[in-house]
C-alpha cells in the first residue's frame, strides 16, 4: 500500500500539466469510423492501434480537418462540423494550434478563421476559466426477433467528465438488463461482456482521474480498451471483456514516437483456499470466498518513420501473486525478460508480444497487419508437426475511391491452437473468465467482408459477410501442449450475412436497424441459443451515450 501511495504521490506532483485528456468511449463507433475515413484521404495521422482515443486527441484531429475542409465532400463537411459541436468544447480559450477562442452563449468563435461553432445540446453543461462540467444520461435498448422467439437488452444510467485547472475526471455507471443471456464469457461473440452475477441484469461502472501535459499523460482509469488496427474485432486485447482498473501512461514527446503503458488489476475467478474462510451470522454458516490475486502490464511502441506508416511494437504479462510486483510497474521493461530473473526456476509467468502495422501511404486505401505472440520457439518452423502459439490479422479498407462515400473492407484473422490460453487457471489471458483477446480464441480462422455506404450525414449503411470456424478446445482435452494441429476438425462454425442501416440523428443518439441471416453449428456451448443454428434475425435499436 504505501508503494501504492508513493507512486500516486510521484505521479500528481512530478509534472506540469499543459491541457486535460480524458478517454472517449470506443463504442461511439461514428466518430472513430469518421477519423479513420480522414486518415485514409491523409488529410490528419492516426494511431489506430491503440483505443480508445480522448476526447483531446479527437478534438485536435477535427480542428485538423476542419483546416482542410475544402478538400472534403459536402457529407464529409456536414459530418465534421457534426462533431465539432461536441468536441470544440476540449479545446482551450487558447488551444494547441495558437488561435485564439471565444466563447460567447453557447457558440465558439475562432477569429482567425471566422468560423462559429454550436456547441451541442446536453443535460448539463459549465464552463468558466478554471472549471468545466458535462452531464448527460445514459438511455438506450435494442430488440430482436427471429424463429427463437425475442431477445431483449436495456440500458440506462448517466455520465459525467469534468475538468478542473490541470485535472480531467470522469465517471459513468450504467444498468445492464439482458434477456435472455447473448455474452456469456463461453460465447464466440463481439457482445460486451459483463454479465458479472450470471444473471439478466448487472452494473457497469467506469471512471477515471487523469494528468497531463503538452506530450503526454498519465490516469488511473476503468473504462475499456481496444489494442491492434482492425474492422472487426482486435486480436491483441479485443475490448469485449468487463472494464478493468489501469494505471495508465501515454506519451508523444515527438511527431514520430508514441508510447502507450497499463498495469491493471484483473479479476482471476479462482479461489484462493488458504484465503477463505467460514462465517458464522445471522443467516447461518457461510464460506467467504476470496480469489487468488491477478494482473497484468502492458506496453506498445509506435514509430512513424514516413507519413501516413504506423509501426508498433510492445508486450504484456499476466503474473499473479499475493501482491502487485513494482517491477512490472516499469513501463520500458521487456517483461519476459523481467520474469525470466523473477522466477527463475520455477513455473514463468504468461508473457506475450505483438506487433502492429497501418499503413495508410496509398491515399484512400488502408492496409494493416497485426501479430500476436503468446509464445515463440524458433525451432517449431522447422518441424512440420509443431506450431507456434500465434494469432494474426491482415486486412484493407478502401474508401471514396473509386465512388465517394463508398468503402470495401476485407479482414482475415488466423489463431492458432493455445493462444491466448495458459496451463495455469490464473495465469490466462482472461479477466472474470472473459478472454481479453480475439472474440474467437485459440484455434480459430475469420473471413470478414464488408462494403459500406454514407450517402448523407452520419448515415451508414452496410453489407457484410463473416465466415468463421473454430477448431478443438486442446485445454479441455488434455492433450500436449505442442504438436496439437490447427484447425484439424471444425467444431463450431458461423456464417453471417448482415444488412444493417444506423443513424446519428444528434450527437451520442444513434438508431439502427438490421437484418441478419446467420447459419451456427457444431459446439453449442460457444454460441447463444437464440442465435443458434440457421436463423433470420430482425434487430432494431435506439440508445443516448454509452
Amino acid at each position: 500500500m504505501k508503494k501504492f501511495i508513493l507512486l500516486f504521490h510521484i505521479f500528481v506532483l512530478s509534472v506540469y500539466v499543459y491541457s486535460q485528456e480524458l478517454p472517449h468511449q470506443i463504442a461511439n463507433t461514428g466518430v472513430y469510423e469518421f477519423l479513420d475515413e480522414l486518415a485514409s484521404m491523409q488529410i490528419i495521422e492516426i494511431n489506430s492501434a491503440v483505443k480508445p482515443y480522448s476526447r483531446l486527441y479527437i478534438a485536435n484531429k477535427l480542428n485538423e480537418a476542419d483546416r482542410q475542409r475544402e478538400v472534403l465532400n459536402p457529407r464529409q463537411q456536414k459530418e465534421l462540423d457534426f462533431y465539432l459541436t461536441d468536441f470544440t468544447k476540449e479545446i482551450k480559450e487558447t488551444g494547441r494550434n495558437g488561435l485564439s477562442m471565444l466563447w460567447h452563449n453557447g457558440l465558439k468563435t475562432n477569429p482567425a478563421r471566422e468560423t462559429i461553432t454550436r456547441l451541442r445540446r446536453d443535460l448539463f453543461y459549465y464552463r468558466d476559466s478554471l472549471f468545466s462540467l458535462t452531464i448527460n444520461p445514459i438511455l438506450g435498448g435494442e430488440m430482436f426477433s427471429n424463429s427463437g422467439g425475442r431477445a431483449t437488452y436495456v440500458r440506462n444510467g448517466a455520465e459525467a467528465w469534468a475538468y478542473i485547472g490541470k485535472w480531467g475526471f470522469f465517471a459513468s455507471l450504467r444498468d445492464n438488463h439482458e434477456k435472455p443471456l447473448l455474452g456469456r464469457p463461453e460465447y464466440l461473440t463481439k457482445r460486451e461482456g459483463g454479465h458479472v452475477k450470471g444473471g439478466t441484469d448487472w452494473s457497469d461502472m467506469q471512471a477515471g482521474i487523469t494528468r497531463s501535459w503538452s506530450w503526454g499523460y498519465a490516469g488511473f482509469v476503468k473504462d475499456r480498451l481496444q489494442w491492434g488496427t482492425n474492422y472487426n474485432g482486435a486480436n491483441i486485447f479485443g475490448g469485449n471483456n468487463p472494464t478493468f482498473f489501469t494505471f495508465k501512461l501515454n506519451l508523444k514527446p515527438v511527431k514520430w514516437f508514441e508510447f502507450n503503458y497499463f498495469h491493471a488489476w484483473l479479476n482471476s475467478m479462482v479461489v484462493d483456499s488458504s484465503r477463505s474462510y467460514w462465517v458464522n451470522n445471522s443467516y447461518g454458516q457461510d464460506y467467504r470466498e476470496v480469489y487468488h490475486k491477478k494482473y497484468i502490464a502492458a506496453n506498445m511502441f509506435t514509430f512513424t518513420p514516413v507519413r501516413n506508416l504506423n509501426i508498433s511494437a510492445g508486450n504484456s504479462i499476466v503474473y499473479t501473486d499475493r501482491h502487485f510486483n513494482p517491477v512490472y510497474m516499469f513501463p520500458l521493461f521487456f517483461y519476459k525478460s523481467i520474469d525470466h530473473s523473477m522466477t527463475s526456476g520455477v513455473d514463468n509467468m504468461n508473457s506475450q508480444t505483438f506487433i502492429d502495422i497501418s499503413s495508410r501511404n496509398i491515399r484512400n486505401l488502408h492496409l494493416y497487419a497485426t501479430l500476436f505472440i503468446d509464445e515463440l520457439s524458433v525451432a517449431r518452423f522447422t518441424r512440420d508437426d509443431e506450431w507456434n502459439f500465434f494469432s494474426w490479422k491482415t486486412g484493407f479498407r478502401m474508401s471514396n475511391f473509386p465512388v465517394q462515400n463508398i468503402s470495401l473492407t476485407t479482414e482475415f484473422t488466423y489463431s492458432y491452437p493455445l493462444a491466448y490460453q495458459h496451463y495455469v487457471p490464473t495465469l490466462t489471458y482472461d479477466t472474470q473468465d472473459f478472454n481479453l483477446g480475439h472474440y474467437l480464441r485459440d484455434n480459430s480462422r475469420e473471413w470478414y467482408m464488408a462494403i459500406e455506404y454514407k450517402p448523407v450525414r452520419t448515415l451508414n449503411i452496410k453489407a457484410w459477410l463473416t465466415d468463421a470456424v473454430r477448431g478443438p478446445d486442446y485445454t479441455e482435452l488434455g492433450t500436449p501442449r505442442v504438436g496439437n494441429p490447427p484447425l484439424e476438425s471444425f467444431e463450431w462454425q458461423g456464417r453471417v450475412y448482415g444488412l444493417r442501416a444506423s443513424y446519428q440523428i444528434i450527437n451520442d443518439l444513434y438508431l439502427w436497424g438490421s437484418f441478419v441471416s446467420s447459419d451456427i453449428s457444431g459446439d453449442q456451448r460457444w454460441s447463444s441459443p437464440y442465435f443458434y443454428g440457421n436463423k433470420n434475425t430482425i434487430n432494431v435499436g435506439a440508445t443516448f451515450g454509452f
